[in-house]
C-alpha cells in the first residue's frame, strides 16, 4: 500500500470518521491534488475493514520496539557517532542577558 493512501485513511479517522470509505480517502487526497486509483483504494479499504486505525498502529508500535538498533559495520556506527556529535554542536547558543535600565519603574533609588 502507498503512504499516502494510509495517510489519508489516517486524516479521515482523526476527521472523525471511524470507519472510512474509498470516498472519503479519495476527498481527502484529492483536496492535496492528488488523482486516486481505484485499485489501491479498493486495497486499502478491503485490508483495513473490521479494523480499528489505533489497535493497527499500537501493534505496529510494538513490533518496532522489538528491532534490535545496532550498527551494521563499523563505518555506519562511526558515521552515527558523528552525527551525534554535530548535533550537540549544533545547539543554539544561549542568549546573555542584558542589563537594562528600567528608568526608577518602581520609584526608589535603591540599587539592589
Amino acid at each position: 500500500l502507498d503512504m499516502k493512501y494510509i495517510a489519508a485513511y489516517a486524516l479521515s479517522v482523526l476527521g472523525g470518521k471511524s470507519a472510512p470509505t474509498a470516498d472519503d480517502v479519495k476527498k481527502v487526497l484529492s483536496s492535496v491534488g492528488i488523482e486516486a486509483e481505484q485499485e489501491r483504494l479498493d486495497t486499502l479499504i478491503r485490508t483495513l475493514e473490521g479494523k480499528q486505525l489505533h489497535e493497527l498502529i499500537a501493534a505496529g508500535s510494538s513490533k518496532l520496539s522489538t528491532i534490535a538498533v545496532s550498527g551494521g559495520s563499523g563505518a555506519a556506527a562511526a558515521s552515527g557517532e558523528a552525527a551525534v556529535e554535530a548535533e550537540v554542536k549544533e545547539e543554539e547558543p544561549q542568549e546573555e542577558e542584558a542589563d537594562v535600565d528600567m528608568g526608577d519603574i518602581f520609584g526608589g533609588e535603591d540599587d539592589y
